[in-house]
């Protein structure tokens, strides 16, 4: 047990096979009231991936015209890759980079739900339980809306980076309890918040804007309940714990950064356009230096700005690992910033929008049932 590091009775866990300490009759008794003022806010961010009330996906994009995102997000078209394309082949390789972006927070949609429900196994308490069913059904909604996103823009979405796969492969499996709360919940969640941030303020594409808006009233929760983890165990953790947790954040960040969306990830969409991936990579390194890298971070929205953020403000980050990422950002300045997740602002709008929606459907409901007992 001592592999979890728990310091909270309420992420109490178990081995995953241990069904029967899930049916002692005195655990019923001990559920935690942390999280039930989230789970009691579902009814505020309800949405339908399938209604057209709340998403339309009916609006076509013409890719043969318009970049889904704006092309010097397309990391290639700043080096010599662009002297070999003519504009057509441009647009086509930011469309297609965009594609491979989205496909990635489908499968990194997919591995917060499986891990999700892997937490309903494990975890001991019934409220931390409960939240953790209700987080996996959040997350079946993502991964069910990005996919008809995907499917009525490309078709089909492209296979998942080995970086990401094998991150998430590890945090679903784990049986330790920090690494899929650290893992998931503030690693892969502040990654997704800060992408989420990027396409809302950045895409072309209503539809996309309005997807991601609606992601974000749902993920803004999913993230709080990183934060009362490690607000609730991370003071509590003896030197060594908090540096077996302070280390592997930083390990899994340098993973990250240097890997997520690298050439040898992206080696399908270079295909397309008959590129050679290790001399597309090449070239990347070449121009797209870490000065570059720096100043991408300095925005607000920047998805490792964002991560960064994440662990520092959940007190992960001490200065045993801090140069680790200040070689990156200004970490005083990090320091000074609240502890507000970005993108927060667009969540509140999306969830006071989906209350109306909500409530004008409910009165609906109720005269439609009132005519038909009539």
């Amino acid at each position: 047990m001592a592999a979890h590091l728990t310091t909270d009775p309420i992420y109490n866990a178990v081995d995953r096979d241990d069904f029967s300490s899930m049916i002692e009759a005195t655990r019923y008794a001990t559920r935690t009231d942390a999280f039930d003022e989230i789970i009691a806010a579902t009814v505020d961010h309800f949405w339908d991936p399938a209604d057209p009330a709340y998403l339309d996906y009916s609006p076509d994009f013409d890719f043969k015209n318009q970049n889904l995102m704006p092309l010097e997000m397309c990391v290639e078209l700043g080096t010599a890759v662009a002297d070999k394309l003519d504009d057509g082949q441009k647009l086509t390789l930011a469309n297609e980079s965009s594609r491979f972006f989205l496909s990635s927070i489908l499968h990194g949609e997919q591995g917060a739900l499986s891990l999700s429900a892997s937490l309903c196994h494990i975890l001991r308490d019934p409220g931390a339980q409960e939240y953790a069913a209700n987080q996996a059904r959040e997350e079946a909604r993502h991964v069910h809306a990005f996919a008809s996103y995907i499917d009525r823009r490309w078709g089909t979405p492209l296979p998942c980076g080995p970086t990401l796969a094998s991150l998430m492969d590890e945090l679903v499996l784990a049986p330790q309890v920090y690494k899929k709360l650290v893992g998931m919940q503030m690693l892969i969640e502040g990654l997704a918040m800060g992408a989420f941030a990027t396409i809302h303020s950045k895409t072309n594409d209503p539809l996309l804007r309005r997807l991601v808006q609606l992601v974000m009233t749902d993920e803004a929760f999913h993230h709080k309940f990183g934060k009362i983890w490690a607000d609730r165990t991370i003071p509590g953790l003896n030197e060594e714990d908090h540096a077996l947790v302070e280390d592997w954040a930083a390990s899994c960040f340098e993973m990250l950064l240097f890997n997520l969306v690298n050439a040898e990830q992206k080696q399908h969409v270079y295909a397309k356009l008959g590129l050679d991936w290790e001399w597309v990579r090449d070239a990347i390194i070449e121009s797209f230096t870490d000065d570059k890298r720096r100043a991408m971070m300095t925005e607000s929205t920047n998805i490792f700005r964002v991560l960064i953020k994440t662990l520092l403000k959940a007190g992960i980050i001490t200065s045993r690992t801090s140069a680790t990422y200040a070689q990156w950002v200004d970490m005083d300045e990090l320091a000074r910033e609240d502890d507000e997740v970005v993108g927060t602002d667009v969540a509140e709008q999306g969830i006071a929008e989906l209350r109306e929606i909500n409530r004008s459907r409910t009165k609906i409901g109720k005269v439609l049932k009132n005519m038909a007992a009539a």
